[in-house]
């Protein structure tokens, strides 16, 4: 049984034989395990007996097709109960997961394939287009699974599991082999693999989901996040099948009158939502109209949460938004865990203090109010293995005996956490997080552009906004019909949500004397 309310170095350990479906398979009984909404009114309901059941053919068939414990599979999937059921096979038969974004374009995409080495692709039907677009250039891929439709040179998830059995044998796996490889944004070159191992989601299930989220065996939980985010597999994968709630799924657009009515519709427990979810949900010109009284915990995850959104909540429906805050390297780390007192604007406490602190730039804690690196000690279970293949840039995350997260903060005296930014250039917008490169990447490739710089821009909405401002090429002017033909440039070569959403033409760059451009410059401007 999962403790609720205290946790201990030695409740976070994994035994040396253990795989992450384990935590999921002891819940095997008729309880309602997802309940499955689309936006045209679709449903589907599954208990954990059908889960497993549909999960071990699945397996069994991927045995059949050749692939074995330890193969890399993307995966690249919608909110939908197949995404569910396909991470539950890859893992039980050992295989490492490589979420994927349904937003990807064919550059991220192949990027992915290619440095994760993948066998295998497993794609919603819609999706495969893009795939196919560089499935030719992927260097490692052997095996294309699609489901829903049949799409040309593509295997068909509902034929292969025809005629398996429901019962499926486990592949044997130890704490320490790979789960999956989750590719985050960094603020130089292309997104890093940050590898998590089995004994992560051990911990990861015994930290979150009772100490923050705050779910019950009887809850009904919605937590927004998509398939694709290391968020989807803490939230909605892990933390509501581990601890046996019932998950709701909606697959549909976010429409904040349409969330608050599947709140009260679906009386649902526990939410777990982005900031700039809340922050559209508190706009809503008459919240007296949606009863939300089956809500006994609400989360936010990903940038900080504003006094408005809490103060609204509060007084509109008696619940109070908690923040919180960790990493794709991590789990949650730092948050306002139920029943504590709240100080708006900070992250809360650390849920592991012994594992949590601010150091300096060489790893020395800091004291109370010394603004510095929120760090995380290298011993701690629910932290990530190493960058995929990256040894180099493993190292250069420890400083002393910490993993040195990128943001800076300070603590007071009480041990809240107060975050102050971002020690890189990483952008955090609606909850993604974007690298400036990325976007430069693409913006570069247009003719028009001679030289680019991407930088965050605060907004009242979504936190964070990307801009970028332009250089262009001599004889070119610059004009709204540029800005958005830029604009679409963007999201053709790389993930739509990643397009600067403001350009700025400038005649340079600030640089430094070696060349490098002064972003912490062009965001002084944005700020001034």
């Amino acid at each position: 049984m999962i403790k609720k309310h205290t946790v201990s170095l030695e409740d976070l350990m994994a035994p040396n034989k253990y795989n992450i479906v384990d935590d999921i398979e002891r819940h095997y009984s008729d309880k309602i395990a997802l309940r499955f909404l689309s936006q045209n009114g679709e449903r589907e309901e599954i208990t954990y007996k059908e889960f497993i059941a549909r999960g071990n053919k699945l397996a069994n068939a991927l045995k059949k097709i050749g692939l074995k414990k330890g193969d890399r599979v993307f995966v690249m999937v919608p909110r939908m109960i197949e995404s569910y059921i396909i991470y539950y096979a890859c893992w039980k038969n050992g295989l490492v997961i490589i979420p994927a974004s349904e937003l990807l374009r064919a550059n991220d995409i192949l990027y992915r394939l290619n440095n994760s080495q993948a066998k295998a692709v497993i794609a919603f039907a819609d999706l495969c287009e893009e795939v196919d677009k560089v499935a030719n250039d992927a260097n490692n891929l052997q095996i294309k699974i699609t489901f829903t439709k049949s799409v040309n040179s593509w295997l068909q998830m509902e034929e292969l599991v025809e005629g398996e059995s429901e019962v499926c044998q486990k592949t044997d796996t130890k704490k320490t082999d790979p789960l999956l490889i989750s590719y985050t944004s960094g603020t130089t070159g292309q997104p890093k693999g940050v590898v998590h191992v089995h004994s992560w989601a051990y911990a990861h299930l015994r930290i979150a989901a009772p100490l923050w989220l705050d779910i019950h065996e009887d809850d009904i939980v919605w937590a927004t996040a998509g398939p694709g985010w290391q968020k989807w597999v803490w939230s909605p994968f892990v933390s509501v099948l581990g601890i046996g709630a019932t998950g709701f799924v909606y697959l549909g657009k976010f429409k904040p009158e349409t969330y608050l009515t599947l709140l009260e519709q679906e009386q649902i427990n526990v939410l777990c939502c982005t900031p700039t979810e809340y922050r559209l949900m508190a706009k809503v010109e008459d919240l007296t109209k949606y009863d939300l009284t089956k809500l006994h915990s609400a989360v936010s995850a990903g940038e900080a949460l504003n006094r408005e959104v809490i103060d609204v909540f509060q007084n509109k429906f008696n619940i109070t938004v908690r923040d919180g805050y960790g990493q794709t390297e991590s789990t949650l780390v730092i948050g306002t865990v139920q029943n504590m007192d709240i100080r708006i604007g900070s992250m809360g406490k650390p849920i592991l203090p012994e594992f949590v602190a601010i150091v300096d730039d060489e790893g020395n804690p800091l004291g109370p109010d010394e603004k510095g690196n929120i760090a995380l000690r290298k011993d701690f279970p629910a932290l990530f293995a190493s960058y995929y293949e990256d040894p180099e840039r493993t190292a250069k995350a420890f400083k002393g005996n910490y993993f040195v997260t990128g943001d800076l903060a300070y603590r007071d005296a009480d041990n809240y956490y107060w975050f102050v930014g971002r020690s890189d250039d990483m952008i955090i917008s609606s909850g993604y997080t974007i690298g400036p490169f990325e976007v430069e990447d693409a913006l570069m490739k247009h003719q028009a552009v001679k030289e680019c710089a991407v930088v965050a821009e605060p907004d009242e909405i979504r936190g964070n906004i990307v801009k970028a401002f332009v250089v262009l090429k001599d004889g070119i002017t610059g004009s709204d019909e540029l800005v958005k033909e830029l604009q679409d440039f963007v999201k053709k070569l790389t993930a739509p949500y990643k397009y600067p959403r403001k350009i700025e033409f400038a005649e340079s760059l600030p640089k430094t004397d070696s060349g490098k451009i002064r972003r912490v410059e062009l965001r002084n401007r944005n700020n001034a």
